[in-house]
């Protein structure tokens, strides 16, 4: 307790290099990473610590953007700016580092206190920043190569050996680990050999501030939603992980054995394609034609984070589907608005949801079902909606950023002691061998 008393963080470098903090999510590789770093960031900063998060350049002209006193997000140029999917990023890593190094050489020696890296191909750069600055390493992983694959989604293609390999050398050299659930921590431990004692559990958070519970009406109003209408709401991108065509296939099998339902029920998707889904980014709305539903599909651009807030209260369900969720921001934003939630039982969303339904399974008969069951209950769906906003309550970012900062902290000062046991071994050696 000594040592972690000692460890004071002042300064943290932050590295998200395939997708910067300040980008939209809901499309293309920007999602729940994207909330988690600018969020907790800020809430460290209002702490007085000093945040400096490292991205890749998309754009000739981003540079440095300061988004808040005490948080400055720097894009770093390493490959061409368009055109680089993901999956070529591992190619550029060296560049990147290289880039981070030199944007940073003119610092003094222990100018950083901690390295937080996110997803592995910042682990990678973090692990060669982190000792290169001689300060710990603090990984969180968001997906995990071996946990998606265990549960891949029809028309997904695996994540290759080649992540695995990447992932796995993260997990051996980090300092701590933050599991974002009990369920990811477990999975850390059994699928990547993971030293229980550096695996830690931060829940991610919600920005209360932005998401809490509004006039349904007034929302219905703002976004052109006939008020009769029984809305069903997807927020994210649309991929096959993320089962946006298991909803419209729901609806449409709801639909067609509910006629009562055919001009009320609609689905609104808010996202854009990403992954697999770009290959066929018309592929949900040709689904939805298909079925002989296009007239009840709408589908909303990411936007701004309060006009989500709004579509999340003009919603009676918020629908997630996923094949896998690390935690589910979007089921936490949904029901930190009042509006219940229909999610698979998967991963950590038994965690994030309270206000709501799980669904152990992917059959479309079985989310029909429960569909039609909530759809058809607004009682039910009042009192889960109660349910969640007094659990969305307990998730706010400033209590993440808080426990963040004690990991931080742990890191630091088992690093320093680690280091002084070192030292006082070597010298212990050399006295030896004077005396001999």
């Amino acid at each position: 307790m000594g040592l972690q008393a000692q460890a004071r963080i002042e300064r943290v470098a932050m590295i998200a290099v395939h997708t910067s903090p300040l980008e939209t999510p809901g499309t293309g590789d920007a999602g729940g990473l994207n909330v988690y770093v600018l969020n907790s960031a800020l809430e460290m900063a209002r702490r007085g610590v000093e945040v400096e998060v490292f991205t890749r350049a998309t754009s000739g002209d981003q540079g440095v953007v300061e988004v808040d006193r005490g948080v400055v997000v720097r894009h770093v140029p390493a490959g061409p700016y368009e055109g680089l999917a993901k999956e070529q990023l591992p190619s550029q890593l060296c560049a990147f580092a290289a880039g981070v190094m030199q944007a940073v050489a003119a610092r003094p020696e222990g100018h950083y206190d901690v390295v937080h890296s996110h997803y592995w191909l910042s682990g990678q750069v973090g692990w060669l920043a982190a000792e290169r600055w001689h300060v710990p390493l603090v990984h969180t992983m968001h997906t995990m190569a071996r946990v998606k694959n265990a549960h891949l989604a029809e028309g997904d293609a695996p994540e290759p050996e080649d992540r695995e390999l990447g992932e796995a050398q993260v997990v051996a050299v980090a300092d701590r680990l933050v599991a974002n659930t009990d369920a990811e921590a477990t999975e850390l431990i059994d699928l990547y050999d993971a030293e229980p004692d550096r695996v830690r559990v931060v829940n991610p958070g919600v920005d209360l501030r932005t998401f809490h519970p509004g006039e349904q009406g007034a929302a219905r109003a703002e976004l052109g939603v006939d008020p009769d209408d029984l809305v069903v709401a997807f927020v994210g991108r649309i991929q096959p992980l993320k089962a946006p065509d298991l909803l419209v296939k729901a609806a449409a099998e709801l639909i067609g054995r509910r006629p009562d339902l055919a001009g009320r029920l609609r689905v609104v998707v808010n996202g854009g394609p990403s992954g697999a889904g770009l290959a066929r980014p018309t592929a949900l709305a040709d689904l939805a034609a298909e079925l002989g539903i296009a007239d009840r599909v709408r589908f909303e651009a990411p936007g701004p984070r309060e006009r989500l807030a709004q579509w999340y209260r003009a919603a009676d369900l918020v629908a997630v589907p996923s094949y896998n969720e690390s935690f589910g921001l979007v089921a936490l934003e949904a029901q930190a608005c009042g509006t219940p939630v229909l999610a698979a039982d998967v991963g950590g969303l038994p965690t994030a949801v309270k206000g709501g339904v799980l669904v152990p399974g992917h059959d479309v008969p079985q989310w029909s079902a429960a569909l039609e069951a909530l759809l058809d209950d607004p009682a039910r769906r009042a009192e889960l909606a109660a349910r969640g906003v007094a659990h969305a309550r307990g998730f706010g970012w400033d209590g993440t950023a808080e426990r963040l900062l004690a990991v931080y902290a742990e890191a630091a000062a088992s690093r320093r002691s680690d280091t002084l046991e070192a030292l006082a071994r070597a010298s212990a050696r050399a006295g030896t061998r004077r005396t001999a």
